[in-house]
């Protein structure tokens, strides 16, 4: 790992890197990594992508849908378990956060592994979310 880890707004990103750095992460265990439309789906609808590479590899990825004003939902923060507790995930937080207008909130889900990070990085657990699944009945 001599080389220095660069950081990306909005460069294309194929959803196969995306899969990837998702299983590499652990993440992929949660999303749905063998279904490519799905994936390419989750890619191509993004509005905000941030990726931390070392070299030519995507080692970390900060994927998001925002308005830019009021919210930003962080949809997936994932970084390769070989470069895990090197600062990455923060700075890929950092760098989506300097993209939002001066009042936008950053919202996200844990992953339960990750339950006890965010606490560290400042955000507050919010009790009031609620999920409906898309096959759920009204």
């Amino acid at each position: 790992m001599n080389e220095l880890i660069t950081y990306q707004v909005n460069e294309p990103l194929t959803t196969e890197e995306f899969i990837e750095v998702l299983k590499t992460s652990t993440l992929g265990e949660r999303r749905p990594i063998n279904d490519l439309k799905y994936m390419e789906g989750m890619v191509t609808n993004s509005n905000l992508t941030v990726s931390a590479m070392h070299g030519n590899k995507l080692i970390g990825v900060a994927r998001s849908v925002t308005d830019f004003h009021y919210c930003c939902y962080l949809s997936d923060i994932a970084v390769n378990t070989k470069y895990q507790n090197k600062g990455i995930g923060k700075e890929l937080i950092r760098i989506t956060r300097q993209q939002l207008g001066k009042h936008c909130k950053l919202i996200l889900l844990s992953a339960p592994a990750a339950i006890d990070y965010y606490p560290k990085l400042g955000f507050k657990k919010h009790p009031q979310a609620w999920c409906l699944d898309n096959d759920e009945d009204l």
